[in-house]
């Protein structure tokens, strides 16, 4: 197929994948479910997925729950899961941290979830903006004027903490069209006080949280898929790690916006839902 008649690049219309993959990288709230419900299709996809051979992972950019309770609410709305089926900012994060600033003093800008993950690594989390290393600024509906000082002087006061983020998203998409400012907020909050730019961000689409999801497939890129609602995440992430991509249209982007992307974030197939998923044919 040249590139020129592959189907991110024709005009916008509707079109399931042509194959079934090995592994397949779900995004959650607007892909598998809304809110408290879950999507039609979604949970007769993953099972049938499965048994076909095909390895499942879930991908959220929510840091406000860790991967037990993500595992929790999949199999209350009638999908099996378990922890390790799981991967969000508090495992990447986690994870980058012990590898690369394991003796790092961290001030989180997060919620109870993520501040736990951190703790039970071993990591040392701090308030006090003469030891901090490195501030953590995160989704978090707590954020008041006090974390915003002290994230303020250990930044530009004290000038030895370096900015990271769980994620990027503007906002959090919510139930009946509403939304909750996410975690890309409390980022411009910091840079705009302190004139410090944020330096790492582990969630989606970033290459950290792709190679995190590949080794726990233990598949390579042209194996697997990332399904999303999202271009700026979800399918920029695929696109970035060399994938396949699926936009579904049951979440944050619509057709019209998806004929408006920049090739960055061109999906390979657009579907109305997972429900539409599988491709009438067999393994290839």
């Amino acid at each position: 197929m040249s590139a020129d008649d592959h189907p991110a690049t024709v005009a916008p219309h509707l079109r399931s994948p042509e194959r079934i993959y090995d592994g397949y990288i779900f995004d959650l709230d607007g892909t598998i479910y809304l809110g408290d419900e879950l999507l039609p299709g979604a949970a007769d996809t993953v099972a049938r997925l499965r048994e076909l051979g095909s390895k499942t992972v879930f991908v959220s950019n929510n840091p406000t729950r860790d991967p037990e309770m993500y595992a929790a609410k999949l199999v209350r709305l009638g999908i099996d899961a378990e922890t390790n089926d799981i991967i969000n900012p508090t495992i990447t994060l986690r994870d980058w941290l012990l590898a690369e600033h394991p003796q790092a003093a961290l001030f989180v800008i997060g919620e109870a979830p993520l501040c736990r993950v951190l703790e039970t690594a071993g990591l040392r989390l701090t308030d006090d903006p003469e030891q901090i290393d490195i501030v953590v600024a995160s989704y978090d509906r707590g954020f008041d004027y006090r974390k915003l000082q002290i994230a303020f002087d250990a930044l530009w006061r004290h000038r030895r903490a370096t900015l990271v983020t769980t994620n990027l998203d503007p906002y959090c998409p919510m139930p009946g069209g509403r939304g909750e400012p996410d975690a890309a907020a409390v980022v411009a909050a910091i840079e705009a006080c302190t004139g410090v730019k944020c330096e790492m961000n582990v969630g989606k689409p970033s290459a950290l949280m792709a190679r995190t999801v590949l080794s726990r497939l233990d598949l390579a890129p042209g194996q697997c898929v990332m399904v999303g609602d999202r271009l700026s995440t979800d399918i920029a992430m695929g696109v970035g790690a060399g994938m396949d991509s699926v936009l579904v249209l049951t979440g944050d982007t619509t057709l019209a916006a998806w004929s408006n992307a920049a090739p960055t974030d061109r999906p390979t197939w657009v579907v109305e839902s997972v429900a539409a998923l599988l491709p009438d044919c067999r393994r290839v």
